[in-house]
């Protein structure tokens, strides 16, 4: 009797600190949240935010198979842009709530994969917009006036100290800027060229019609008719199959001679295979690039050129390490709206921007 009364007195007392602290649930033990790659600082920002629901820890490689062993016991994983993630490293995440793309694109995991297998990815989209967007109008303008292309010669003791080096050279006013892909980045960049007195001129097949009247731009129906027409092509269009090498040899062909590229969207949107002979040519005057096919780069045709000293590419590429993006206010931003996606989906909140 007194045995049962003295269990009867226990389960009560279970059922009371239970009605307290609510049902026992996986928050009673901290989730895992993993970043993979890039960042390898103190984590300060994502454990202000994650701190009392997550564990957070980054691996901070940049190859996948280095992920072996180390990602398996995840509950959100947040990547960034120096590796991958196929379908063999997904498919080991067994109680993964979110990948996390911390960037726009998303093509560096398979995330048609993870949605098979009840993963959502989510990407974010709106936190570098006008880092990216400045860098490359400011790629722009410094292929234009010729700023790295003098600074480059007169170093190299090459030519007269004078504005002749670089001639012809016409103002930008009332030229005409080539966007590809009027998302977020291509609206801003518009947006930036309009201010200074071009003409822009976009093409995107997903685009509704009406942007062009909103924005007080111009469409064109197709590439060719959008390369035939620009001195500048800026692109910032995701990387997909349709995009995959969209400017090559055959499509550069269409730009007037003495144009001006500038790649700040994903690396193999461009075959960089064919821009040394664009230079060499003049088809293009100059080209810039903030993304590359692989980065850190191999010793390809376009590097090549790009290092030696006597192929005009030398003096007229500009190649930057994927840092479009980077202030230190877009930083932030990313690490937080990376955290906070996180959050929400160990809560089982609603995510944005779930891109699968």
């Amino acid at each position: 009797m007194a045995i049962r009364i003295l269990r009867r007195s226990k389960k009560f007392i279970e059922n009371i600190s239970e009605r307290i602290r609510g049902p026992k649930t996986k928050m009673d033990k901290k989730y895992k949240v993993i970043i993979t790659d890039f960042i390898n600082d103190s984590l300060d920002i994502e454990k202000e935010i994650l701190g009392e629901t997550a564990e957070v820890v980054a691996l901070d490689v940049n190859n996948e198979q280095l992920l072996e062993g180390a990602i398996e016991s995840a509950d959100a994983v947040i990547m960034y842009h120096t590796l991958s993630l196929s379908r063999a490293t997904i498919n080991k995440l067994k109680q993964c709530k979110l990948i996390l793309r911390a960037g726009v694109g998303f093509d560096n995991v398979d995330h048609e994969y993870a949605r098979s297998i009840g993963i959502p990815v989510a990407n974010i989209p709106d936190y570098g917009s006008e880092d990216v967007a400045d860098t490359a109008i400011g790629m722009m303008l410094d292929l234009t006036r010729g700023i790295s292309f003098l600074n480059s010669r007169l170093r190299a003791g090459i030519g007269e100290w004078n504005y002749t080096q670089v001639q012809p050279l016409t103002r930008l006013r009332n030229r005409k800027i080539g966007i590809v892909g009027l998302g977020r980045i291509g609206t801003a960049a518009a947006l930036r060229a309009k201010a200074i007195g071009m003409d822009a001129i976009f093409y995107d097949p997903f685009k509704p019609d009406g942007f062009d009247k909103a924005l007080g731009i111009q469409r064109a129906a197709t590439l060719e008719a959008l390369l035939k027409q620009v001195q500048v092509l800026t692109l910032h269009c995701p990387l997909t199959p349709t995009t995959h090498y969209l400017i090559n040899q055959n499509t550069l062909a269409f730009l007037p001679k003495g144009s001006y590229l500038v790649n700040t969207s994903r690396g193999a949107v461009v075959d960089t295979s064919a821009i040394p002979a664009a230079i060499e040519s003049g088809r293009l005057a100059g080209a810039a690039f903030d993304v590359l096919e692989q980065e850190p780069p191999v010793d390809d045709a376009l590097i090549q050129a790009w290092k030696d000293p006597n192929h005009p590419a030398y003096h007229k590429v500009i190649i930057n390490p994927h840092s479009a993006f980077y202030s230190e206010e877009g930083l932030k931003e990313i690490r937080v709206k990376s955290a906070e996606a996180c959050l929400k989906a160990l809560r089982g909140d609603e995510i944005r921007n779930v891109v699968n």
